[in-house]
C-alpha cells in the first residue's frame, strides 16, 4: 500500500490521529464489520465527495485492487448523485419553505436505480457521501435506507468513521503547500 503510505506520511504530525486512523482503517484488518466491497466502495465515495485529486486516485487505485469494477462504478455512481442531490436537499431543509420543499425536484437520478450493485452497499456509498457533504435530510435517508436492506448499526457507523477520516485527510492534503507534496510523491 505504498500510494497509501505516501498521502499517510503527507500528512503533517498536526494530523497524526487522521493518520493513525486512515492507517487502521484502510490497512488489512482495518473496518472488520464491513465486506471487502463495502470498505472500497464507500472510501471511493468518500474521497470523490471530499474532492480531493490526489486522495481520490489514491483510493481508487486500492479499491480497483481489492474490488471489482462493478463496485467501483456502483461508488462513483453514488458520489455523483449526491454531489447533487446533496446541494438540493440541504437547500430544501435550509429553507424551511413548505411551498418550495413540495415541489418536484425535477432532477434526473437514474442511476439510484441502475447502478449494478447490491442494493445496502449502494445505500453505503450513497450515506459515505452524504456524510462528507453534510446533508442531514440525505444522511437520514440513507441510514434509514441501509437499516431497511439488513445493513446493522456498527457497519454504518464504520462507513460514517471512514467518511469522517478520508474527509479529513482531503482537508488537511488541501492546505499543503504544492513543494511539500511533490516531496512526498
Amino acid at each position: 500500500m505504498s500510494e497509501l503510505d505516501d498521502i499517510r506520511q503527507a500528512l503533517p504530525d498536526s494530523a497524526r490521529d487522521i493518520r493513525l486512523n486512515l492507517g487502521s482503517m484502510l490497512g488489512n484488518d482495518g473496518l472488520p464489520e464491513l465486506s471487502t466491497d463495502q470498505k472500497w466502495g464507500a472510501a471511493l465515495a468518500s474521497a470523490i465527495a471530499a474532492r480531493n485529486l490526489r486522495l481520490t486516485r489514491t483510493i481508487e487505485a486500492l479499491a480497483g485492487a481489492q474490488t471489482s469494477a462493478q463496485v467501483l462504478e456502483g461508488a462513483r455512481i453514488a458520489a455523483s448523485i449526491m454531489a447533487m442531490t446533496n446541494v438540493y436537499y440541504r437547500a430544501m431543509h435550509m429553507a424551511h419553505d413548505a411551498e418550495l420543499a413540495g415541489l418536484p425536484a425535477g432532477l434526473r437520478m437514474n442511476g439510484l436505480a441502475k447502478h449494478g450493485i447490491d442494493k445496502a452497499d449502494f445505500e453505503l456509498f450513497e450515506l459515505a457521501a452524504s456524510v462528507v457533504k453534510g446533508c442531514e435530510s440525505c444522511t437520514r435517508a440513507h441510514v434509514a435506507g441501509a437499516k431497511e436492506h439488513g445493513v446493522t448499526v456498527q457497519t454504518i457507523q464504520a462507513v460514517i468513521r471512514l467518511a469522517a477520516v478520508l474527509h479529513a485527510t482531503a482537508t488537511v492534503l488541501d492546505t499543503l503547500d504544492e513543494p511539500a507534496l511533490a516531496e512526498v510523491g
